[in-house]
């Protein structure tokens, strides 16, 4: 037997709980996915368009590393108009492959090895591995559905240690479509400030939300200075393919992140920059339209659960359900592979998302209508079945 080459620091990571799933599914016929989180419209023809007359004009080089400046200047009035938050768009954003380059650039950035990020659970299922990648730990805080998902500051205070970095914030979250409150993001910045901390806000859910308040958090007060925001435009946007997203901060941090993203990818792709370009000048409507959609979705899923006998906290963010199987008497583990085999209906376990997820299954509502419909009849089957 060969000796394995890998690092031990890869050996050591737990493989995705979203792909073993996806795997199953793609081998079987007239399965209905509501596990993917990834919306089912296309993108806007004129976002497409543009791209595609980039092309034509011969733009098929590298950009700067950090960015066409067009668009990292439209990503800066964008936020400016709708959180009143302004950025250097030449030396406090960088334009990067997606929020996930985002966050391995910044834990790169960022991680001495040892330290700790605070990451509040379930999250989403990168954000541990992206820490352990970096060299640094995470320390994740429970959240629970009777305080709606939302992570407590008392806790989060209380897991602060000497060699703790920062706080990794994802609201509104993947994958139980939580929002959280001003209060508690505020009380959460007091404890910044108090120990001196980072925050991390991955922000890429922030124009999906539904009748709630969505509180960009570098917008409270004193707080631009010491968070950095990520966003992007797969989800608002329905550009998952495009690979294009940013980071916003300070310039001392984000000068950190192009140091490590020059060296890796060089500059994200320069088609999907075009394309970025675009949905920030002619998006908005298509965001508005979209939204009005997965809102329908989401009130018939959520309803829909419960009425099933699936206990679900109404989601107000995102594009998910994140209902409690605790009744059945299996794991999410089970219960999710079971439902796929009996009934072909795909949905995640929770425990993918962290332990504080153990119990719970991720519906998305990221799928047309109908189809949630009939898979709302299939779970009713398979519950009556067990």
């Amino acid at each position: 037997m060969p000796k394995s080459y890998l690092s031990k620091t890869l050996n050591s990571l737990k493989p995705s709980g979203i792909r073993k799933f996806f795997d199953i599914a793609a081998t079987m016929d007239d399965v209905i996915s509501l596990g993917i989180g990834e919306p089912d419209f296309t993108t806007p023809q004129p976002i497409i368009e543009a791209g595609v007359q980039s092309l034509r004009e011969g733009e098929t080089h590298y950009t700067s590393n950090r960015g066409i400046l067009e668009l990292r200047q439209a990503v800066s009035n964008h936020i400016y108009k709708l959180y009143g938050v302004r950025y250097d768009p030449v030396n406090e954003i960088i334009i990067t492959v997606g929020v996930s380059e985002a966050l391995y650039l910044t834990f790169s950035a960022l991680l001495n090895p040892g330290d700790e990020v605070i990451i509040p659970t379930p999250c989403f299922v990168s954000y541990q591995a992206e820490v352990i990648l970096a060299g640094g730990k995470p320390a994740e805080v429970y959240t629970n559905m009777e305080e709606d998902f939302q992570p407590d500051p008392a806790v989060i205070e209380k897991a602060i240690r000497p060699n703790t970095k920062a706080i990794l914030l994802g609201y509104p979250n993947n994958p139980t479509g939580a929002v959280c409150s001003r209060e508690r993001l505020q009380a959460i910045a007091d404890i910044a400030q108090k120990h001196n901390i980072l925050v991390i806000s991955d922000e890429i859910y922030d124009r999906l939300v539904y009748g709630h308040e969505h509180v960009c958090f570098p917008s409270l007060p004193g707080m631009q200075e010491r968070t950095l925001l990520l966003g992007g435009f797969s989800k608002s946007y329905a550009m998952t393919g495009w690979r294009v997203g940013y980071a916003a901060g300070p310039a001392s941090v984000i000068e950190g992140l192009v140091r490590i993203h020059q060296y890796s990818v060089m500059s994200a792709p320069t088609t999907a920059q075009y394309g970025a370009l675009k949905a920030l000048q002619v998006g908005e409507p298509f965001v508005q339209e979209m939204r009005r959609e997965y809102d329908r979705r989401r009130k018939l899923i959520h309803e829909g659960l419960n009425d099933l006998g699936l206990p679900t906290f109404e989601p107000h963010g995102a594009f998910y359900v994140f209902p409690s199987i605790h009744s059945t008497g299996m794991d999410d583990e089970t219960f999710a592979e079971r439902l796929l085999m009996e009934e072909k209906v795909a949905v995640v376990p929770g425990s993918a998302f962290g332990d504080a997820g153990k119990g719970f299954v991720r519906c998305s509502y990221a799928t047309n209508y109908e189809l949630i419909e009939k898979a709302l009849e299939k779970i009713d089957r398979f519950l009556k079945k067990i």
